[in-house]
């Protein structure tokens, strides 16, 4: 069987790159692949059952990586080649993308050279203010293909010279259902508390600022005597963001839960409102799957949410809370009407069978299929 080996600076349970990867994967075994991971690490709770293989220098953390032309970048040169042979497709998640360790990205990219290679662009590194200086990522190679995950990223990537397809990511389309009960119970939610989660990692521009503003705003909206909105970030705080983040909650006024969720279905099923109030984001995967689990979801103003918007989703504006109180309020057959519609949106375009079929026409065209 084919092999497919998939890389990125790290897998995780929550990670955004990481969950879109497993789904990619999920995709290629079901064309024939037989698909393993490649990474500088693995985050607990990772369970995926397909072999992984860690390679020292890869992640994002690692100190000091090695200077191209060391020694030490000629082993993991080696480490790297080792890893990937054998492997007749390989998909690099981000990491010749962004540049959170150039080293690796330069490594990979020189070990991939003429041969079949996906690179899987997420975050491209002028998207962002502090690497906008970096000029030297992604790499282009004519062996290789270029996929974003949005026509925006397309577009400025075609600006620099380089074809890439968009596939959008896919989701599954009937997702499990959580445990609402157990997991509020855990959290020491009376039944009455209206949950507001921010499912994200808390580095700056996911705005925890605008979320708990959002959160105070829902609270304060309650009728009299009512009791206040309840404010939930699961995820680790990354960036050096811990210090400002420790302020946020310690100024925050509405009760905060800092805890992780068991898993996704169960963080959905134990919210009554889902925020997403980043400033910017290549994707969001949070309000699709706010839509798939039928919950309303609160997002900021980033451009790739107008792409998305403009798939038929009807989300609230983070920045305004009273469009969202009025629907919180209003009758149930009103909240019916938006949870199905965004649950149907979310289903017929971004469902994992659509991301799958423009996966496999991409590879059956670059002539790769196992």
């Amino acid at each position: 069987m084919a092999r497919c080996t998939i890389v990125s600076f790290r897998f995780g349970p929550t990670d955004g790159v990481s969950v879109v990867a497993r789904m990619w994967a999920d995709a290629l075994s079901g064309i024939g692949f037989d698909v393993d991971w490649l990474a500088g690490g693995v985050e607990p709770g990772w369970d995926d059952p397909r072999p992984v293989r860690i390679v020292n220098g890869l992640g994002i953390g690692d100190p000091e990586p090695p200077v191209l032309g060391s020694p030490d970048a000629g082993s993991l040169a080696d480490d790297v080649g080792d890893a990937l042979a054998g492997a007749d497709l390989v998909v690099v998640e981000n990491l010749c993308t962004i540049p959170l360790n150039p080293t690796a990205a330069r490594v990979v990219a020189g070990v991939l050279r003429g041969r079949p290679a996906i690179l899987h662009h997420h975050d491209p590194p002028w998207q962002r203010e502090r690497f906008a200086h970096m000029t030297d990522l992604p790499p282009d190679d004519a062996a290789w293909r270029h996929v974003t995950i949005n026509d925006l990223t397309r577009r400025q990537m075609a600006d620099r010279g380089l074809t890439a397809w968009t596939i959008r990511n896919g989701f599954d389309p009937d997702p499990p259902i959580g445990d609402r009960d157990g997991t509020r119970g855990r959290l020491g939610l009376h039944p009455d508390d209206l949950l507001v989660v921010h499912p994200v990692r808390a580095i700056p521009r996911k705005a925890v600022d605008r979320a708990i503003a959002l959160t105070e705003a829902l609270g304060g909206s309650r009728p009299s005597g009512g009791r206040p909105a309840t404010y939930w970030l699961p995820g680790p705080a990354e960036d050096g963001y811990g210090p400002e983040l420790a302020d946020l909650m310690a100024a925050a006024r509405c009760p905060v839960i800092r805890h992780p969720a068991a898993s996704r279905a169960d963080l959905y099923a134990a919210a009554d409102v889902v925020a997403f109030p980043s400033t910017w984001e290549g994707f969001g995967n949070p309000p699709v799957e706010a839509a798939l689990a039928r919950r309303p979801a609160t997002i900021g103003t980033y451009p790739v949410a107008d792409e998305l918007r403009a798939l038929g989703f009807r989300w609230f504006d983070a920045a305004e809370p009273g469009p969202l109180v009025a629907w919180l309020t209003a009758p149930a057959d009103q909240q019916v009407e938006l949870l199905d519609h965004n649950q149907r949106v979310a289903a017929t375009e971004l469902s994992t069978d659509r991301m799958a079929a423009e996966l496999e026409t991409l590879i059956t065209e670059a002539g790769w299929m196992p």
